[in-house]
């Protein structure tokens, strides 16, 4: 990795201003790919300006790479022209299914962990990175349910996707947190059961506590859990690119700024230690 790429922060219409009229102490930015494959208009204008200022990372939420019936040609086309216009320092998706046919369900479906369900996600991938000419980084999901009759663990699917596609891994921690405590798993498991050597990005986020479960809202800051898990995650991974989602309650940016700091924070006593 670029060691010059470790620390960034999602760019979210709020802090457009702030991102193109002054120098913003990180090292890249990520954006929602969907927000800007139409091309022209403003929001592709005020990327391709950013794009002058700071690496960028592309993160989707709709390539539904679990999809039974494929992915989407238009979409993928729409993405490549994206992905041509920026030289994006990432590209990623989920570990999911958002869409059947012409039914897009805009959220974050989970797949069963089994070897029917691996293929096609095998199958999937190998057509994304074909058609986008270049690596694919697969996020792992929050999930509030499981199917009955899972053939692998979550981890376990994720290192046999990254073995046969080559595809590499952005971690969630705060996902692994979620899923963890939803589901009864042990989150260090899922750190120790990962391929190290794939992962290419972190996302640190907060969550909500439901009546029965915590709730991947990306609304609050980065909990204390969260923080731990991290620590944990870079005695195991190295130095890793990171960065803050937030997508409700936009606090302002230098609070933003001040919780990646305690990102860097986190990595050099790792570094250190």
């Amino acid at each position: 990795m670029n060691p010059s790429h470790r620390f960034g922060l999602g760019l979210r219409k709020p802090h457009y201003a702030d991102f193109l009229e002054t120098a913003v102490p990180v090292d890249f930015v990520e954006v929602i790919s969907e927000n800007f494959m139409v091309p022209g208009g403003r929001p592709r204008d005020v990327l391709r300006r950013v794009r002058e200022r700071y690496p960028v990372a592309l993160h989707g939420v709709s390539m539904s790479i679990g999809s039974a019936d494929g992915l989407d040609a238009d979409y993928l086309a729409r993405l490549r022209d994206l992905v041509d216009a920026i030289d994006p320092l990432f590209v990623s998706d989920h570990l999911c299914w958002t869409r059947f046919g012409d039914f897009q369900s805009h959220d974050l479906l989970p797949l069963p962990y089994t070897e029917e369900a691996l293929q096609i996600v095998c199958d999937n991938v190998d057509a994304a990175q074909t058609t986008l000419g270049r690596t694919l980084l697969i996020e792992n999901p929050s999930s509030y349910v499981a199917f009955d009759g899972a053939e692998r663990t979550e981890w376990e699917f994720l290192a046999a996707l990254c073995a046969r596609t080559g595809c590499d891994l952005l971690l969630d921690v705060n996902n692994i947190v979620v899923s963890a405590t939803n589901h009864g798993f042990d989150a260090h498991a899922y750190l120790a059961g990962i391929p190290a050597g794939r992962v290419r990005q972190i996302h640190l986020a907060g969550h909500s506590r439901g009546e029965t479960l915590l709730i991947d809202t990306h609304d609050q800051p980065v909990p204390d859990l969260v923080w731990a898990l991290y620590a944990d995650a870079l005695a195991r991974l190295g130095p890793v690119a990171t960065m803050i989602e937030r997508d409700d309650a936009i606090p302002p940016l230098p609070e933003l700024l001040a919780e990646l700091d305690r990102a860097r924070a986190i990595a050099a006593l790792d570094m250190a230690a």
